[in-house]
């Protein structure tokens, strides 16, 4: 298992030679563990159907919250066994909760709801091939859940439910947002001006000081935020 900061992974250009650099860089970065704020840390690992063809990096994010006395599990994919850090922090403080943002985000909530007897929560439609065996209470756009979590709405029509963490002050992402050069971009949909820039900018009532991504630099702050709905959409 290697620990790593973002400064140790720099994007490469997609020429051949650099692909095989890349996934080679990818293959020695196995977890990284992060800190945001108070009760609020994330762990990034390669997710299992990454390809050199995908328009994402093939490290995603989990975040793991606490919050009036729930430990809440949003997106997550689980660590190698070897990930011994994560597992332990996991272990130390067992989540109560788990949660998805997204129907194609299923990733291991049926893991992590068996290994600690967790609640799970999600949307109410999954894509076919991919289905939580878990039976998961449907969250929707206003739905509050265990420790004060409200689902929000993102306006992209792919049932994608952000989460509000008051307690932290931080909005969470699954696709509606992503950071694949670090810097923070609306994904793009053929309703970017009509239906998810309003929804976006509605966001900006909720007093958050930082915003987490599942896709590239996963932490980034209101100002960020801010800047990428001035910014063209991010099409990959």
């Amino acid at each position: 298992m290697c620990v790593t900061t973002r400064d140790d992974f720099v994007p490469l250009l997609a020429t051949q030679s650099n692909v095989t650099r890349y996934q080679a860089t990818i293959v020695a970065m196995t977890s990284e563990l992060r800190d945001v704020t108070q009760g609020l840390w994330v762990w990034r690992v390669e997710h299992p159907d990454w390809s050199p063809e995908a328009d994402w990096e093939p490290l995603v994010t989990s975040t793991c919250v606490e919050s009036v006395g729930e430990v809440a599990l949003l997106d997550p994919l689980a660590p190698p066994e070897d990930a011994t850090d994560i597992w332990e922090r996991l272990d130390a403080r067992p989540p109560t909760l788990v949660v998805v943002l997204k129907p194609d985000h299923v990733r291991d909530v049926d893991l992590f709801a068996r290994r600690y007897g967790a609640r799970a929560f999600g949307p109410s439609l999954f894509w076919r091939a991919d289905i939580p065996e878990t039976e998961l209470d449907p969250i929707e756009p206003g739905s509050s859940l265990p420790g004060g979590l409200l689902a929000l709405y993102d306006g992209r029509g792919r049932n994608e439910t952000p989460l509000w963490l008051p307690e932290q002050r931080v909005l969470v992402f699954a696709d509606a947002l992503t950071a694949p050069t670090s810097e923070l971009r609306v994904w793009a949909t053929p309703w970017h001006e009509e239906r998810a820039l309003p929804a976006l900018r509605a966001l900006l009532e909720l007093p958050f000081e930082h915003v987490i991504v599942s896709h590239g630099e996963p932490v980034h702050d209101r100002d960020a935020f801010e800047r990428a709905l001035e910014l063209p959409p991010w099409s990959g």
